[in-house]
């Protein structure tokens, strides 16, 4: 049962809330602004129980903000209500471990340390929606890797069976392609395993007819992936070096509400391309920045490297920055902090209705 406030707040006084997420419950507590806990109460992660949280936290206050954590997985459904229901959702990271060590750990204190984020600033990070096309290119591309990783592991185990096959059936598998190597194994007959040379054709054609049917999976996945991608951001397919996978790594980074990124700089710090200052005394420079989504830039490196084989533009932008004292990887990372700025605004372009209409047709 939800507890009881604490302390009663002032008529029309703003209220935060705070949720620390699991699978099976959420806990919330409520603070006022000035930072009282109000109460903390547990509810299930069903359509009732995000229906209860959100009364019992309106019932302290006018409700606007809430700090949210794993707004990503357990609290992504959370999330979703909460922002149906016009309430900001604040994506709030794992709290300091030198208070977490004072004062223990327990699901309480982290829904409280969650919405104190919120009340002192140190967590500001809009969380993503999840409910648009970039929800569904997620989906779409999680399940084509699990695909193209099952279909290479097939594929090198047929191989080694076929080396180690019949003479006669390696034989007549010599040459072919891997596409036809495929079919005709596919179409081996093999009524019973009886001995190890019927074995080994009938573990080779239930591999082919695994690998193919696997193939047909990701050829309809990466249809998928690009209607999603010209539905949200028909532009970027468009830019030299973009295809629908380095594409859909980049919506994924910046979420199906890319307005709460504050600039192209934000987007920069979230893909990892931003330098980072680390200048002390004398010495001021800047490093590598190894943070952010190391899979949104390794699409901005595949799409660098793209313009910088074929794109004649981009190949006088590295030779200007050569020429300006960096070495050739310093003008890489220069580069891909260029593209980063230029894709931001494809990113966050609100979408042509026309175009979306001719992807759907």
């Amino acid at each position: 049962m939800p507890s009881m406030p604490s302390t009663t707040p002032p008529d029309s006084a703003e209220v935060v809330l705070g949720v620390d997420t699991h699978k099976d419950a959420h806990v919330a507590a409520v603070l006022t602004t000035l930072g009282v806990l109000l109460a903390t109460s547990t509810f299930p992660t069903t359509a009732a129980g995000y229906r209860e949280l959100l009364a019992w936290a309106r019932g302290f206050g006018p409700l606007h903000r809430a700090g949210v954590e794993c707004t990503g997985s357990y609290g992504a459904a959370l999330t979703r209500y909460l922002r149906a229901e016009k309430i900001t959702v604040i994506e709030v990271n794992r709290g300091d471990r030198s208070e977490r060590r004072r004062r223990g750990k327990t699901d309480t204190l982290d829904a409280e340390t969650a919405a104190r984020a919120v009340l002192s600033g140190r967590a500001t990070a809009i969380a993503k929606a999840g409910d648009g096309q970039v929800e569904m290119l997620r989906m779409f591309k999680l399940a084509k890797a699990s695909a193209v990783k099952s279909r290479s592991q097939a594929i090198n185990q047929l191989k080694a069976v076929l080396v180690r096959a019949d003479p006669a059936l390696r034989e007549s598998m010599t040459g072919l392609s891997n596409p036809k190597l495929f079919r005709r194994c596919a179409e081996l007959t093999v009524s019973a395993a009886s001995d190890c040379a019927t074995a080994a054709a009938l573990t080779l054609r239930l591999l082919a007819r695994r690998i193919l049917t696997l193939t047909d999976e990701i050829n309809e996945l990466e249809d998928q992936i690009t209607t999603a991608v010209q539905a949200r951001a028909p532009r970027l397919l468009r830019r030299y070096g973009v295809g629908p996978d380095t594409a859909a790594a980049l919506l994924l980074t910046a979420g199906d509400n890319p307005e709460r990124l504050r600039s192209e700089g934000s987007f920069a710090a979230l893909c990892g391309v931003s330098p980072i200052q680390a200048s002390s005394g004398k010495t001021h420079r800047r490093r590598l920045n190894t943070g952010g989504d190391r899979q949104a830039n390794s699409a901005l490196y595949t799409i660098t490297i793209a313009c910088l084989r074929w794109d004649t533009r981009t190949q006088q932008y590295v030779h200007r920055r050569i020429a300006e004292g960096k070495t050739r990887r310093e003008a890489i990372r220069c580069l891909k902090r260029y593209i980063s700025r230029e894709l931001y605004r494809d990113i966050t372009a609100t979408p042509d209705p026309s175009s979306r209409a001719s992807s759907a047709a």
